[in-house]
């Protein structure tokens, strides 16, 4: 099933796109998914789709500051979203725990991972999303070993 590329034409698209990335989680196996994307190009928004599509009720929002957001999904089980943007360096995410975290076994939704990329474990799900010109974004995912 893996490697798929997904379009999505607009925000309404979104929860079918986050319905078919939930699909892949689940056939990949994988607990670490790492969103690569340039910034605006809709990491947070897909997550949040995602979120709603696991069963959260939670607000999903960007943990920019707090580096780490947990929500529960419908079987109430954790669910982590990092954002290491702000990150100033991969000890600072060690100190913080995020290996731990990436080892638990739950779900971890992690922005810009390429930051701690030292710390990521294998296999882990990367969706790459990138805008198009004419607005739409294209969603791929690809298992990294």
């Amino acid at each position: 099933m893996l490697p798929q590329t997904l379009t999505v034409p607009t925000l309404a698209d979104l929860p079918a796109a986050a319905q078919a990335l939930r699909a892949a989680i689940a056939d990949s196996g994988c607990t670490v998914v790492a969103f690569e994307g340039e910034m605006g190009a809709g990491k947070t928004t897909l997550i949040s789709a995602l979120a709603a599509a696991l069963g959260v009720t939670d607000d999903v929002s960007s943990p920019t500051f707090a580096l780490v957001n947990e929500y529960r999904d419908g079987r109430q089980q954790p669910v982590y979203h990092f954002d290491f943007y702000r990150i100033n360096s991969v000890t600072e995410a060690e100190q913080m725990g995020a290996a731990e975290y990436f080892d638990s076994g739950y779900l971890c939704l992690v922005e810009w991972p390429a930051r701690v990329a030292d710390l990521l474990p294998t296999p882990r799900l990367e969706v790459r999303l990138a805008v198009r010109d004419d607005q739409s974004r294209q969603i791929e995912l690809i298992i990294i070993d």
